[in-house]
């Protein structure tokens, strides 16, 4: 349980947000006459009371709406809660949709104190329900609403289809296959062939928004500027080799070309990331027996499933 300590909104962005009494929350869409509402995940973002206060008595002169918050509460850190996690205050519900942010400018309170919390401690939440919120009010954590499915990412890499010479087809078919499986596809990016961004999109996907699978199409081949596996295996934890060695094996049963694939498969955290070919005959065939192995692992991964629950003559 926590209580309300501040609401803070501003009607422009990349500056501090003013105090308010109270504010009205609109589902799916954010605060009303804030600048960060809209139609994307971070349409409220939320800060822990107690890691304000340490950074005060670190010398830091701050005020509600310093970092840019919306919401500050007390009696939750929530860097330690899981994303997904479902806040009740009011008749308002808010899910939590991404821990941290990646900084692109430093602020004044980083250049005043060498650092800012708002990209570290700092979680982002949609809002599933609306309602009105004043300072002062009790917010609890409400365990049913949380969706049990798990969430997918899909990130197409061509240059041409970043540039919007090429109709990105593979995609597309991607979210289409894994909602017909029963995932929640939370991301549809469409990336040039840059290794730096797609890493720098995989580890946001990983580490902020705890993706349980990112799969990424194209950018697999022998052209220089055919990075993906690189920038796959530059985040990884961990190694999951057999993954994408069963996808050469599947796609040689179409073409022998299939063996000039360098997709790799790999973990970071609780993520499984999966390098799929580039044409959407390709991800249809792979997807197609792929993605009923793959529940389990996740699973697994994910801590709601034990090893193997196959016999014993059926190794994982």
């Amino acid at each position: 349980m926590g209580t309300v300590k501040a609401i803070c909104i501003s009607d422009r962005r990349g500056i501090q947000k003013s105090y308010v009494e109270e504010a009205s929350f609109r589902k799916d869409w954010g605060i009303e006459g804030d600048a960060h509402a809209g139609n994307w995940h971070r349409q409220v973002s939320l800060l822990s009371h107690e890691r304000i206060e340490e950074f005060r008595a670190r010398g830091a002169d701050v005020q509600p709406g310093a970092f840019g918050e919306n919401l500050i509460v007390s009696g939750f850190d929530f860097r330690n809660l899981p994303v997904g996690t479902v806040f009740k205050c009011g008749e308002v519900l808010l899910e939590m949709t991404q821990i941290g942010k990646e900084c692109h400018t430093h602020c004044q309170i980083y250049q005043k104190m060498g650092e800012c919390i708002m990209p570290t401690q700092g979680v982002f939440a949609r809002v599933l329900q609306g309602g009105t919120i004043h300072a002062g009010d009790e917010m609890l954590l409400d365990e049913s609403y949380k969706d049990p499915r798990f969430t997918a990412a899909v990130i197409t890499l061509s240059d041409k289809g970043a540039a919007g010479e090429r109709k990105d087809q593979s995609g597309p078919l991607m979210t289409e296959l894994l909602t017909q499986a029963g995932y929640r596809v939370i991301e549809e990016l469409l990336l040039p062939d840059s290794q730096k961004q797609l890493e720098n999109e995989l580890i946001r996907l990983s580490d902020g928004r705890q993706t349980s699978l990112i799969l990424t199409t194209g950018g697999t081949g022998f052209s220089m500027r055919d990075v993906t596996p690189e920038a796959t295996l530059a985040v990884a934890h961990r190694n999951a080799p057999g993954i994408a060695e069963a996808i050469r094996a599947e796609s040689m049963r179409f073409t022998g070309r299939a063996m000039l694939s360098r997709g790799v498969s790999v973990i970071r955290g609780s993520s499984l990331i999966v390098n799929l070919p580039g044409s959407p005959k390709a991800v249809r065939e792979c997807l197609e027996f792929l993605l009923p192995e793959l529940e389990h692992g996740i699973a697994v991964l994910k801590g709601t499933a034990s090893e193997c629950g196959r016999a014993e003559s059926q190794r994982c």
